[in-house]
């Protein structure tokens, strides 16, 4: 027997693409208890048991300004720790676009809408967020996508859109808007920042766009804290931890999965998983806030994940 012989193994990489889409869906599902925790922040507890139980909420201004801020304060901590470079000039207009589309005006807008809206109509609304980033990741990151591939991402956004009539009876609420306008600048940021997470890392990529946003952020929160602080002295242990997930996860450690994934599969493609995200949040807010989960919004999933499951196979040119 000749013991020189090479062994043959059977393990196989994943692929950049398959990497990215899996790094993609565990961003996804961080992201996807934003809008339930939020409302749990804002409103305090929306009856029932558990966290749901009703308390005294933040207000939606120091909710979303305060949990950049506080994401920032851990960037400071996770740049000092790896000793990360200066991000160079170039890379300073996408740093923008993510602090205000992602850091700034996501969290505040969403905040504001769900004072009145159910945290579950909420989250569907945002399926239309892959369809946003697909567009943004074209105007911004030369990206690419075919035919095919944008049929699947508006078939997508249809069965999300349809799926928030349904729920409100046919109309929209007020509130909706600035749910579609968050959409829109959390788009811009998505797909400047996992353009630019190819190069700077995904990591360094969210905290510098947190550093960038602090200097402003850090007064006017300074101001909502001093104007508040008899509601925030009396705010529920539920708005708390409301608070702290949505400035520790959904600010913090969800980029870190969720630019390095795109970095690696392109934006496009794996922001595509966020078709996912509404109804991972709907049964968060089941969870969460006790709201009702009806079947369905089960039908409604298992279709927009076909769609997701469809879309990843169409061609995506990356510039």
């Amino acid at each position: 027997m000749n013991t020189n012989t090479p062994v043959l193994t059977t393990h196989r990489r994943l692929s950049d693409e398959t990497t990215g889409m899996l790094l993609g869906l565990i961003g996804v599902a961080i992201f996807s208890l934003t809008l339930p925790f939020t409302r749990l922040a804002v409103s305090g507890g929306m009856g029932g048991t558990g966290m749901g139980a009703a308390g005294v909420g933040l207000s939606p201004m120091f909710v979303a300004l305060g949990r950049a801020l506080t994401a920032a304060i851990l960037a400071a901590g996770w740049l000092y720790w790896k000793r990360a470079p200066l991000p160079p000039r170039s890379a300073l207009p996408a740093l923008a676009m993510v602090a205000i589309g992602c850091v700034i005006g996501f969290p505040w807008l969403t905040s504001v809408a769900m004072r009145t809206l159910p945290a579950a109509h909420g989250a569907v609304l945002v399926g239309v967020l892959p369809l946003a980033t697909a567009l943004f990741a074209a105007l911004l990151g030369g990206e690419k996508p075919s035919k095919g591939f944008w049929v699947m991402a508006i078939l997508g956004s249809v069965l999300v859109i349809g799926f928030a009539l349904r729920q409100s009876g046919g109309t929209l609420h007020a509130a909706d808007l600035a749910i579609f306008l968050a959409v829109l600048l959390a788009a811009m940021g998505y797909a400047a920042g996992g353009r630019l997470s190819q190069t700077l890392g995904g990591q360094q990529t969210i905290c510098w766009a947190l550093i960038l946003a602090a200097p402003p952020l850090l007064p006017v929160v300074g101001w909502l804290a001093w104007q508040d602080s008899a509601q925030l002295a009396h705010a529920s242990a539920a708005a708390w931890t409301g608070f702290a997930y949505v400035s520790v996860f959904s600010m913090f450690i969800g980029f870190f999965f969720w630019y390095h994934g795109m970095a690696l599969g392109g934006v496009a493609r794996v922001g595509q998983v966020q078709l996912v995200q509404p109804f991972l949040s709907v049964l968060g807010a089941t969870v969460v806030l006790g709201e009702t989960l009806e079947w369905p919004t089960l039908v409604f999933a298992i279709a927009v994940i076909a769609t997701v499951a469809t879309g990843r196979k169409m061609q995506v040119k990356r510039g």
